[in-house]
């Protein structure tokens, strides 16, 4: 059936009223007559009353327009905008930008509707199925989401792909730590959670995928089997510090959209900025891209008491690198990653052959080999003796 004419509608309207005017009809009845509501019946008679059948046509097609109407021209520096210089970006984040670099004042929705009318931004389609929500944490410490997103950050370092290890605060979302590396490897992860655990203290509990670093994979026949920690997993539990695995993506729900929101932001920014190295990106994220992100997207805490716990003195940086059990062989060497070590003569001892020690890979490549509490050796990466210990 035919929608019908604007003049159709206006006869339409003043037989519906002057039937309520002479008592024929209610005005309850009249409203539900024309589907509107009693309110707008309301307006409409005074306007026929006023104005007469002139008062009852629509005034857009009378060529009135909302004062807060925005002509094309006007829209079009801003698509020029996001066309010439902030392609890609997602509409929050250009809308972000925009207004803090270009005064932009007009809101969200606007932005989005003029872009997805112009063609350059994608209709986002509607949401699948229904999945409850788990309550984040209430306090800033008490769960950290630890992860290594591999994408290709640098844009305009076309068919590489790097590594971003990001550690996030389950109660306030804030960004604790993001730093960019060629793969996820333990000694990029424990370097964020020193910088973290330095920083801010220990959290209460990790929660992480089952990479590598963080538990051993299973081989065929094993299930069931406890399996020895990782290196990650051995600093944690020394530190007291609960470590929870995902079994799946969808139960990283939170860490997967700060990756995705990272992915989106982070990498157009890198590319405004002609960013083309990992040492300049992480200079970049680390002296402005933090600042912004946590300004913007980190909310408060439900309970304001910090979970974080001082390290109660503890040598961090003993805990957090590569640790293995050797044997000293007959000549005093031990050898850790393919490097030799040679133990110096101890005081007490005519040799160190075939005793257990603990050779440690420290974050900054140097090693350190241990009897008990006592350093029996300091070495430089390459094995050369730095440091004598009595």
């Amino acid at each position: 059936m035919p929608h019908p004419t604007a003049e159709e509608r206006v006869m339409k309207v003043q037989e519906v009223l002057m039937r309520a005017i002479d008592h024929e009809i209610t005005w309850i009845q009249a409203a539900e007559i024309l589907g509107c509501t009693t309110r707008s019946l309301r307006r409409w008679k005074l306007r026929y009353r006023t104005y007469g059948m002139r008062g009852l046509v629509d005034g857009r097609t009378r060529g009135h327009r909302s004062p807060r109407w925005i002509s094309p021209q006007d829209v079009e520096p801003l698509l020029r905008l996001y066309r010439e210089r902030y392609r890609g970006f997602n509409v929050r984040h250009f809308c972000s930008i925009a207004g803090r670099e270009h005064g932009l004042v007009w809101s969200y929705s606007f932005v989005r509707q003029a872009l997805q009318a112009a063609g350059v931004v994608r209709k986002r389609r509607p949401r699948g199925r229904h999945f409850m929500r788990r309550p984040p944490r209430p306090c800033l410490g008490e769960l950290l989401h630890v992860d290594g997103s591999h994408h290709a950050w640098l844009a305009l370092r076309p068919g590489e792909r790097q590594c971003l290890v990001a550690v996030v605060d389950d109660a306030t979302r804030r960004l604790l730590y993001a730093q960019l590396s060629e793969r996820e490897t333990t000694e990029a992860v424990m370097a964020a959670l020193y910088q973290v655990f330095t920083q801010h203290g220990l959290p209460q509990a990790l929660y992480t995928d089952r990479a590598g670093w963080a538990v051993h994979p299973l081989s065929a026949g094993e299930r069931g089997v406890p399996r020895p920690p990782t290196q990650v997993g051995r600093a944690l539990e020394r530190l007291g510090i609960e470590h929870i695995l995902a079994y799946s993506p969808q139960a990283r729900g939170r860490g997967e959209r700060v990756n995705r929101t990272l992915q989106d932001r982070l990498v157009n920014e890198l590319r405004v900025a002609q960013v083309r190295s990992l040492a300049s990106a992480n200079r970049y994220i680390q002296a402005r891209f933090l600042a912004l992100y946590n300004a913007e997207l980190a909310r408060p805490p439900a309970d304001p008491t910090r979970a974080f716990v001082t390290a109660g003195g503890a040598p961090l940086d003993q805990i957090l690198c590569h640790e293995e059990l050797r044997h000293v062989a007959k000549d005093n060497t031990v050898v850790l990653g393919g490097v030799r070590l040679q133990i110096a003569k101890q005081p007490g001892r005519a040799t160190c052959a075939g005793l257990m020690v603990v050779v440690r890979r420290h974050l900054d490549g140097t090693h350190s080999v241990w009897r008990g509490p006592r350093c029996w050796g300091r070495f430089d990466a390459q094995g050369r003796a730095a440091q004598r210990v009595a």
